[in-house]
């Protein structure tokens, strides 16, 4: 069951404040998709405070170069933040959507494909000819449907490394930077309104541990 729709929400670019938001609404994700697919110990009761310091530390670091600085961008309601995606420049010249997450409760109502949308955007206007790609786990059907469908392609399968030292296969999904010229960004351009970074590039926040996982 879902509540809400994308319509009442807009996506703007992430600072320091968001940071206990952003945490909150990640452990609530995580244990909402992830139960039955990561061990139990993973989803425990230290989730939140881990979330908590490691968005802490992503959001106050200072990244130098506009060109090496990771994005944040929000989804933002009446109801305060539904969603998030986060992307980080990587020393091959990619861009990882490292998380994208959506608050339990809205998934299905579109908020995802905004920020999907927000994202290749992004990546098109701050980083043209970079290729857009993320790890997804894959036993996450539904997160693996979305992306397909949002235009991913599958270009890699390998063993995830999580923090606590287990494994679990995944998938690498990625948006060529000619599919993002040639209009991948423009599955944001209809429905809710996106303020996006601009090309100069914004202060939003590093990854430290591999946020793992989507």
């Amino acid at each position: 069951m879902t509540n809400g729709s994308s319509r009442d929400v807009i996506v703007r670019v992430g600072t320091a404040g968001d940071a206990q938001d952003v945490a909150d609404l990640h452990s609530a994700s995580w244990r909402s998709a992830y139960a039955g697919i990561v061990p139990d110990r993973a989803l425990g009761d230290g989730l939140p405070e881990e979330r908590r310091d490691i968005w802490e530390l992503r959001l106050d670091a200072d990244y130098g170069e506009p060109a090496n600085t990771p994005a944040l961008l929000i989804a933002e309601s009446a109801e305060g933040v539904v969603g998030f995606a986060y992307l980080v420049p990587q020393p091959d010249g990619r861009i990882l959507l490292d998380n994208l997450h959506v608050r339990p409760g809205r998934t299905g109502a579109g908020t995802g494909r905004l920020l999907m949308g927000a994202a290749l955007a992004h990546v098109s206007q701050c980083h043209p000819g970079a290729d857009l790609y993320l790890e997804v786990l894959r036993d996450n059907t539904r997160a693996i449907t979305f992306y397909e469908r949002q235009g991913g392609r599958r270009t890699g399968v390998r063993e995830g490394r999580f923090p606590g030292g287990f494994t679990l296969p995944e998938y690498e999904y990625t948006w060529s930077a000619r599919a993002l010229r040639d209009g991948g960004a423009r599955s944001s351009s209809s429905g809710p309104t996106a303020r996006l970074p601009e090309p100069s590039g914004d202060p939003a926040g590093p990854a430290v541990s591999r946020g793992r996982r989507r």
